[in-house]
């Protein structure tokens, strides 16, 4: 059972329910290549059916952790460090991204931006959904928009959120990892003809690594 205290730490942000962290290569997007250490946060209620991490939507089955540690873990292996989910803005990431950033990291996020934006971010990769929009606050900060394609629907929804961010912001469609076969070809028709748009691909899955 987790004490009035430890929950107190969690609001503000002091302890995290991390369900894991690991040194991996990022595999989408515009950093995909990169060594980056990956701190999965657990916490979730944007429900997507297709979520490939649905373990980490209950925060409860996840431990609090001081962040502390969690700087120190992330800190030993690279200078770049991302933060994911669940959804890592239900929580305050304030003291997270400053502890981070004293000790000289590259911060990038991946949010549904669900949530008001906290926390010092070097990147914001924004994936918007259907089920919990944005907030309106993010949309002109994000550096990458992320849309997952899992039906020809998701095609307008996609424009109607690209047409939300700033000019500057790098567009990207990606096909949901079980719908793959069947909606890459319309991917590659769609950004043949809207080449504002690039494919992104979860290289991570085919290179068989976290």
């Amino acid at each position: 059972m987790i004490t009035e205290d430890t929950r107190r730490l969690v609001d503000e942000g002091i302890m995290l329910p991390l369900m894991e962290e690991f040194y991996t290569i990022q595999g989408e997007g515009f950093h995909k290549g990169t060594a980056a250490y990956f701190i999965r946060i657990g916490g979730c209620d944007v429900g997507c059916h297709w979520c490939d991490v649905k373990e980490s939507w209950d925060a409860g089955l996840h431990p609090p952790t001081h962040i502390g540690k969690i700087i120190e873990n992330a800190t030993a292996y690279s200078d770049t460090v991302v933060v994911t989910g669940g959804e890592p803005l239900t929580w305050d990431m304030t003291q997270l991204t400053q502890g981070l950033k004293n000790k000289g990291s590259k911060i990038h996020i991946e949010t549904s931006g669900a949530y008001k934006l906290s926390g010092q971010w070097d990147w914001i990769c924004l994936s918007p959904k259907k089920k919990k929009l944005p907030t309106d606050e993010i949309y002109p900060l994000a550096n990458e928009l992320k849309m997952i394609i899992f039906n020809k629907h998701d095609f307008k929804f996609a424009e109607e959120q690209a047409a939300k961010v700033s000019e500057d912001c790098i567009l990207y469609l990606q096909p949901e990892w079980s719908k793959r076969d069947k909606m890459m070809p319309l991917i590659v028709d769609y950004v043949m003809k809207n080449p504002k748009w690039k494919v992104s691909l979860q290289t991570h899955k085919y290179l068989n690594i976290p």
